[in-house]
């Protein structure tokens, strides 16, 4: 017997003295009000048919329950709420068992520890993320898992968001049971029958004793909100899952409940929260552009990467990693023996930290071949070009590429800056040409930007987004222009703060208002880190074509006659000390502004950090603007997707175009006009950023797909 229908994704079916409720909300099982109300409509069922002794509840498809269904979040709560479905569950009167196959994350885990018995197969992962969403899980898992596993087990999953596996799980006490096949339900049919016939009490969690310690879980506590208080950077919500840990500690049951629902309730109502939803939605909608529509991507299976350096050595290991085998191609030998160096010394570093092994490196390496001869190119699918940014020689490489490739083959430029709409017209197939401009290190920065030239394939645009999916990273796709969409913005921000440094602030105080709102590092530290040389080069490009009108700060041009590019010279905006990674102030730089303040006829006055990020701000919102407008990023999530992942903005703001939405797009460009009285030229209102704010909208309506 089977109740099911399509408005009530959860079918009840007899086994025996089993009744199993099975939940089959695709894609992913999330924990709408459907499912809610029928998981309440499952246990009232058992516990009013007499010849049920048990419940299993399971998922179909490929997961239990992946979570709460986030597109109910800010609109009016639906009933049964889910700490009612959870605490009906776990007050039934008739043994529950929850058997888990595939993602039991936030919600499906508070499901899961409501019930009375847990088992999990091989495929489970099992967490309680909500804090990836300025969430804390808000239907009784504060309360319950440390009841279940301690303090400092159920702090720490909550507070890194990660996924634990069946066997962790088991080793946790998590789960009662690791099932030994792969089918959830046959393994947990067995195992209620088992429980059945054992005559198993219900064994609420609630009751559980792992707190029992009291001065353990007060130094598990205290240990985290001092590692919470150095690492969180402002973050609202993981002080919360704090706060109500102690609740579990310190108050009855129903009490700490109650603080949870409070907390919860505080931070769904947080920017913060807004901002995290954001990006987790915006980071699936990138992947929907017109050329992923319009056409199915090419194959795969091999690369070739031409140059060696820090960048192509990245691009190289992010492509072994995902099991292509990799073709290197440099000028001369020892240019192919250093780059060969250089991927291995990533191994070698995996190696040292113990994330491989001897053997594993030798796997991987077996995939990479290198050689000075464009013809060891012939066959490869996907060929990456990084080498020196400059147009000549990279026309040099893509007449060579245009000589030995196969037909059909795609042609990728990682260029930061150039014009590849000319490189492509290099080539007598404009049609293959791509950009995919990685972010260094290419191994690890999650950000790929897909820039489209005006003649390419779409399936060449489609060929980069499979690309990215192959590599783990997530695509953006940008129009052609000076810097795309990323380091076009970073161009204009970088320009504001280079102001303000000759207006009267130090580049400290920049960086150190940066990282208060949340970046990891200031732009300072980032042209440190990045080497002074490539934007003097970048410079010097564009000077013939600067407007003489346009104001141009020279300080960093003067560090770089000195030869201080930064980390790799122990000097730049900072002393590095012994190679030190972490740089000490330079008098010597202040007393370089100083002169070039007198030089510049400026006298300088003081910046808040709060004026410092308004204008920080103001400058990269403007120019994101100018971008969506010009098309160069279909819409504002975009941009907010990009500087997430390439720019270190803070996750919990939910990008630069997100930011300015919860700020109030007329106090920003009330910003900017104020600023335009003293740089008119610098700060002109972008058209886009004009008629938003005056027709009352936000960025937010110009995020749907294409």
């Amino acid at each position: 017997m089977s109740t099911h229908s399509p408005s009530f994704p959860v079918k009840t079916e007899r086994h025996g003295d089993v009744l199993v409720a099975i939940i089959d909300n695709p894609p992913v099982n999330a924990l709408g009000v459907d499912v809610r109300c029928g998981l309440v409509a499952a246990i009232d069922a058992a516990e009013a048919d007499g010849a049920v002794a048990a419940v299993l509840i399971v998922g179909a498809g490929r997961n239990f329950i992946a979570g709460a269904d986030i597109r109910e979040f800010g609109k009016p709560p639906q009933l049964p709420s889910l700490p009612v479905v959870c605490a009906r569950i776990e007050n039934c009167g008739k043994p529950v068992v929850a058997a888990i196959h595939g993602a039991a994350l936030g919600g499906g885990l508070e499901i899961a520890l409501a019930a009375h018995y847990r088992l999990a197969v091989a495929t489970a992962k099992l967490g309680l993320p909500e804090v990836q969403l300025g969430l804390l899980p808000g239907a009784g898992g504060t309360q319950r898992a440390p009841r279940l596993i301690g303090a400092k087990a159920a702090l720490e999953l909550m507070l890194s968001g990660r996924h634990a596996d069946a066997k962790e799980a088991l080793a946790l006490g998590l789960i009662d049971r690791h099932g030994e096949g792969a089918n959830a339900l046959t393994e947990g049919l067995a195992y209620a029958n088992e429980l059945i016939a054992a005559k198993a009490p219900m064994r609420r969690t609630r009751e559980a004793t792992a707190l029992a310690d009291a001065a353990a879980a007060r130094a598990a506590l205290d240990a985290a909100r001092a590692d919470t208080t150095r690492k969180s950077r402002g973050l609202f919500s993981p002080m919360k899952i704090i706060d109500a840990v102690e609740g579990a500690l310190t108050l009855p049951f129903e009490e700490g409940m109650a603080l949870e629902r409070q907390l919860f309730l505080q931070c769904l109502d947080s920017t913060q929260r807004a901002g995290l939803i954001h990006a987790f939605f915006a980071e699936r909608e990138v992947l929907k552009a017109p050329e992923t529509k319009a056409a199915k991507p090419r194959p795969l299976a091999s690369a070739g990467i031409v140059g060696g350096g820090t960048m192509g050595a990245g691009i190289a290991v992010a492509m072994l990693d995902a099991g292509m085998p990799v073709t290197m191609i440099e000028r001369d030998e020892p240019s192919l023996a250093r780059g060969r160096q250089h991927v291995e010394k990533v191994y070698d570093g995996r190696i040292k930290k113990g994330r491989m092994t001897h053997e594993g490196k030798a796997a991987v390496m077996a995939l990479f071949s290198g050689s000075t001869s464009y013809d060891a190119l012939a066959q490869v699918d996907i060929v990456v070009e990084a080498v020196f940014e400059d147009m000549a020689v990279k026309k040099a490489v893509f007449a060579e590429l245009d000589r030995v490739c196969k037909p059909g083959a795609v042609l990728a430029t990682n260029t930061s800056y150039l014009d590849i709409d000319e490189i492509a017209a290099s080539v007598l197939r404009p049609q293959d040409v791509v950009g995919l401009h990685f972010f260094s290190p290419a191994n690890i920065m999650k950000l790929l930007e897909i820039v489209v030239p005006a003649k390419v394939s779409a399936d060449v645009v489609a060929t980069g987004f499979e690309l990215a999916k192959k590599l783990k990273k997530v695509p953006v796709r940008a129009g052609v222009c000076d810097g795309f969409i990323g380091n076009r913005i970073l161009a204009v921000y970088r320009q504001a703060a280079d102001h303000m440094v000759e207006d009267g602030a130090s580049p400290y105080q920049i960086d150190e208002a940066v990282r208060n709102f949340g970046y990891p590092m200031g732009p300072f530290q980032v042209a440190d880190l990045a080497g002074g040389d490539i934007g003097w080069a970048t410079r010097k490009r564009k000077a013939a074509s600067r407007s003489p009108k346009a104001r141009y700060v020279q300080v960093a041009d003067r560090l770089c006659e000195r030869g201080w590019f930064g980390q790799k010279t122990q000097r730049g905006y900072y002393l590095y000390p012994e190679s030190a990674r972490i740089g000490q102030p330079d008098p010597e730089v202040l007393s370089i502004i100083d002169t070039e303040r007198l030089r510049a006829g400026v006298t300088p006055r003081s910046f808040t950090n709060e004026e410092i990020m308004r204008r920080y701000m103001a400058a990269m919102v403007n120019e994101g603007a100018n971008v969506v407008h010009q098309r160069i990023a279909l819409r504002p999530l975009d941009v907010d997707v990009t500087f997430l992942y390439g720019y270190g903005f803070p996750r919990h703001r939910g990008g630069p175009m997100q930011y300015a939405d919860t700020v109030g797009l007329p106090q920003v460009l009330a910003d900017i006009r104020a600023f335009a009285k003293e740089d008119p030229l610098f700060w002109q209102p972008s058209p886009l950023l004009v008629e938003l704010a005056e027709r009352g909208s936000n960025f937010a309506s110009l995020n749907q797909s294409e």
